[in-house]
């Protein structure tokens, strides 16, 4: 071996050599942000392939985007282009490779459709038609953690929901799954475990053929994917994850922190390499992120440091209410650096002051995180459209484009046809063809266009390429003509998303398989497509805590440092608040050079002026690693006049109990549950509480 044959290992610092170089027992790298976990990954597999000499197609690699499977591929092959073989892929992907190849064995076509959170309540709301949609929203957020968690609906689902109509909305929703001949996102893993767990010939060939498993942003895994890696891993292959405990955000999608916490127990032997040098942030920075995280209890423990000088000190700005908060940010980008900068808020509607503010004074900005491309009206009528032509069976789609734009075909004959193939085991259009003729006039010309149409389609899908059948389709149709009018009417790009769809579709090969490709691709990362990633856009990034994950910027301002706002909720549990200080975390080490805090004293939530008092995070960052900006008159400590268990009276809340008291560093604050069952936080001073007598007044 020449020194040419191992130069990607030049540079690498001692932890990331150890953790390329490690082999045989199960390997968890702890990686702190920004400690180059992805350079790691992409180095060890171009060392397996290049030195080791495994087998590319003996690689498995899954992480949790395209964008991320795409980055890691591209790096990969940039150092050992021999590599192609390897398998990277988003664990979905993955899944949904599994679930094609052995379609036939769990009773599944292999063109199957695959159904997002929307395509799934559809079909709830088709099976349980007398609710309304609205109040099926829980069902389906609770049937989607239940998949997660590797739950079926004869399990005890007491963990996602007491309600005891779950079990049996469930179980229908289910069934109606397999008749339309479609999967939703949780099967994709679920179904995969399952296919593993039962059939132990299958397991066997998985686990031979990939000798090396390698996961990326293992602390985003849930239940369900950690068992199917389980099922790939037999003992005698060999398996590497990468992620930071600190960084596990994504509960509400189902993440399981638990998972990397206990990784050393769930694969027994396994060793532990922790990154702690970090690339990206100053030392001033990186003091405060690893003070506030070093709060949580639940982690395996880290330090993060860096070669790079400590740099600006954090700034704290407390500030009378959001258009102040508004103006301050605007201050700090007088400076010009734009595109350098991230605002930073825990919720959506906090963007709507900064953006006001920003539009009165031609401050250029983008938000990022808004409504993905995959999620647009005309992106979905034609993805329907595309998933109805590969899958006949697939009842949403059929309801959504059937009539659209107008045929004159209602929603009894829409409801006819639906009940006629299922009671009858055909697929839609065939069903369509049976029935059209003792329809009305019009709704059978209408049904009849409808059929002639994918008649057609199935004629040019062999003869044309992907673009040229896409354009085709989405002009046959009439979905071209119906969102050009739409355009006319409220001035949008419904046209030009279109047109970007067509773009995209030709860079995949022609025929069935490259549209089944086309369709996966957006249904498994709806980011994908040029047009919905603004990053590209010049001015100052407005994002939430969640999307920013990944990003960095040379300066991050993060808004909204109050109590009930962040943290959200102030009688949290451990698990959720421990959860929190990670989101604030992940803030934190956004930043490459300069990091923000603002807190408002007042804050119009709802369409009511609040009092606000300052997170108690910033009462968790060291006074040394910070400069208060604030011009704040408040010195020492308040005291309270209305300790725990007094009883008051506030004009806009009625009676009420405090009920918690603590200090932020300069006040006393407290928690008043009100007889309403309402709670509200109050620095007392400013409250305008009255102290009453339970007696006579709760």
């Amino acid at each position: 071996m020449n020194c040419e044959d191992n130069r990607y290992l030049n540079g690498l610092n001692s932890q990331q050599y150890d953790a390329v170089m490690h082999e045989g027992s199960p390997l968890l790298i702890l990686a702190g942000a920004g400690s180059g976990k992805t350079r790691v990954i992409t180095t060890k597999i171009a060392h397996l392939v290049s030195t080791v000499g495994i087998d590319p197609r003996s690689i498995l690699a899954v992480t949790f985007t395209n964008k991320a499977a795409g980055e890691m591929r591209e790096r990969v092959l940039k150092m050992v282009p021999q590599a192609e073989g390897v398998m990277i892929r988003t664990f979905h992907s993955f899944g949904s490779w599994l679930l094609r190849r052995n379609a036939e064995i769990l009773n599944l076509q292999q063109r199957f459709s695959i159904y997002d959170d929307d395509d799934s309540l559809s079909l709830l709301h088709s099976v349980f038609s007398d609710y309304k949609r609205k109040d099926l929203k829980s069902y389906g957020r609770w049937i989607s953690r239940a998949k997660d968690y590797s739950l079926y609906p004869d399990d005890d689902l007491s963990s996602i929901s007491f309600d005891r109509r779950l079990p049996e909305m469930y179980r229908a929703y289910e069934k109606r799954l397999r008749e339309v001949g479609s999967v939703d996102f949780g099967d994709l893993i679920l179904r995969s475990v399952e296919l593993l767990g039962n059939n132990i010939n299958i397991r066997r060939r998985l686990q031979d053929r990939f000798q090396v498993i390698l996961v990326d942003e293992y602390q985003d895994s849930n239940i369900a994917q950690n068992e199917l890696l389980k099922q790939l891993y037999s003992g005698m292959n060999y398996i590497c994850v990468v992620g930071d405990d600190d960084q596990s955000i994504y509960s509400f999608r189902g993440a399981e922190v638990k998972n990397i916490v206990t990784f050393p127990e769930s694969f027994r032997g396994a060793e532990i390499i922790k990154l702690e040098e970090n690339y990206r942030s100053t030392g001033n920075i990186l003091k405060i992120a690893t003070r506030v995280v070093s709060v949580n209890r639940g982690r395996l423990g880290k330090k993060l440091w860096t070669r790079k000088e400590d740099g600006p000190m954090g700034v704290v700005k407390i500030v009378a209410n959001q258009d102040k908060e508004a103006e301050f940010c605007a201050s700090l980008l007088g400076d010009g650096n734009l595109d350098g900068t991230a605002i930073l808020y825990r919720t959506n509607a906090q963007s709507l002051s900064l953006e006001s503010y920003f539009i009165n004074h031609k401050i250029p900005y983008k938000i990022v995180g808004s409504l993905k491309f995959y999620d647009r009206e005309e992106v979905k009528d034609v993805t329907s459209l595309f998933s109805l032509f590969l899958n006949p069976r697939d009842e949403i789609a059929f309801r959504r484009i059937i009539n659209k734009p107008s045929k004159g075909i209602g929603k009894v004959t829409v409801n006819k046809i639906v009940e006629t193939a299922l009671a009858e085991g055909m697929d839609l259009l065939e069903a369509s063809r049976r029935l059209s003729s003792g329809l009305s006039a019009k709704a059978s010309r209408g049904v009849g266009e409808f059929v002639k149409l994918f008649d057609e389609l199935d004629e040019l899908v062999d003869i044309a390429n992907l673009a040229e059948f896409s354009n085709q389709a989405i002009h046959n149709s009439g979905i071209l003509e119906y969102h050009r009018a739409q355009d006319e009417i409220a001035l949008t790009q419904k046209v030009k998303n279109l047109e970007e769809m067509v773009n995209a579709a030709s860079k995949y090969p022609e025929g069935r398989d490259g549209l089944l490709s086309f369709l996966e691709d957006m249904e498994l990362d709806r980011s994908r497509l040029a047009g919905s990633d603004p990053s590209s856009l010049k001015g100052v990034t407005l994002i939430t805590m969640h999307n920013t994950k990944g990003l960095e910027f040379d300066r991050v301002i993060i808004v909204g440092m109050e109590e009930g706002l962040f943290p959200s909720r102030p009688e949290e549990s451990d698990d959720d608040l421990e959860e929190e200080r990670r989101i604030f975390y992940v803030s934190i080490t956004r930043a490459k050079k300069e990091i923000y805090f603002t807190s408002c004293r007042q804050r119009r939530l709802w369409g009511k002026l609040n009092f606000q008092t300052p997170s108690r995070f910033l009462n968790e960052i060291p006074r040394e690693y910070l400069l208060d900006s604030s011009g704040s008159d408040s010195t020492g400590y308040s005291k309270n006049e209305y300790p725990p268990g007094s009883y008051v009276y506030h004009d806009d809340y009625g009676s009420g109990q405090v009920i918690k008291e603590w200090n932020n560093g300069k006040e006393v604050l407290i928690i008043v549950r009100f007889e309403s069952g309402r709670t509200a936080q109050f620095i007392p001073k400013y409250a305008g509480l009255e102290k009453i007598s339970p007696e006579n007044d709760w």
